[in-house]
Order: C-alpha cells, then sequence, then structure tokens
C-alpha cells in the first residue's frame, strides 16, 4: 500500500532522483523552458515554485537557501536579480506545463515546462 507518500520515484535512489530535480530546476531557471517527461516536470514544478517564493523575500538568508538547493550559482543569481523582480505581484503558479508528444524510443509523453 501506497497511503500517504507522496512523490514519485522516477526509477532512480534518492540521492540521484534530488539532484536530478534539482539540476532541472536550475535549468528551467536559467533558461526559461525545458523538454523533459510529463513525470518529471510535474515533480521539478514544486521545487521551481518554492525557489522564486524564496527570492522573493530578497535578503541573505533566503540567497543562502538558494545556494543549498540550487547546484549552479549562475541560477541563484538569476533567480535573486530577474526572476524575483518579474513575479513580485504574482502569488505563485510559476509555471506552465505544454504537452509535445510522446518520445520515438519508449513512447514516454514530452512535454514542456516554461516559466509564466
Amino acid at each position: 500500500m501506497r497511503h500517504r507518500k507522496k512523490g514519485r520515484t522516477l526509477g532512480r535512489k534518492k540521492e540521484a532522483r534530488e539532484m536530478m530535480l534539482r539540476n532541472l530546476a536550475s535549468s528551467i531557471l536559467i533558461y526559461e523552458k525545458v523538454k523533459t517527461t510529463e513525470a518529471k516536470a510535474k515533480e521539478v514544478r514544486s521545487l521551481v515554485d518554492k525557489v522564486i517564493t524564496i527570492s522573493k523575500k530578497g535578503d541573505l538568508a533566503s540567497r543562502r537557501r538558494l545556494i543549498k538547493i540550487l547546484p549552479q550559482k549562475l541560477a541563484v543569481k538569476k533567480t535573486m536579480e530577474v526572476l524575483r523582480e518579474r513575479y513580485k505581484d504574482r502569488n505563485g503558479g510559476y509555471t506552465r506545463i505544454i504537452k509535445i508528444g510522446y518520445r520515438k524510443g519508449d513512447g514516454a509523453q514530452i512535454v514542456q515546462i516554461e516559466l509564466v
């Protein structure tokens, strides 16, 4: 039974899954749109929303929290400088998922996740 078990395992162990999602979140924040599978996009959406919400505070403590979460310094810098100003009046819902099609090799649903 899977009562009260949130999230998807994505076929990986905990450490690999968390690092993959952190890297994907960094890519979304830097490039503002990324093509990935639907399951990964749905999982990373909450992480991206949390990161942008943290950055909206704009102080040193929030920058240090972002440095712990995001592995790329460019993602932290862009989030604190550009995205914080863009979403200062928006209360959540910073990402959009658009279905593209199916991957030819294994038939996985491919989506584009982008910042609104």
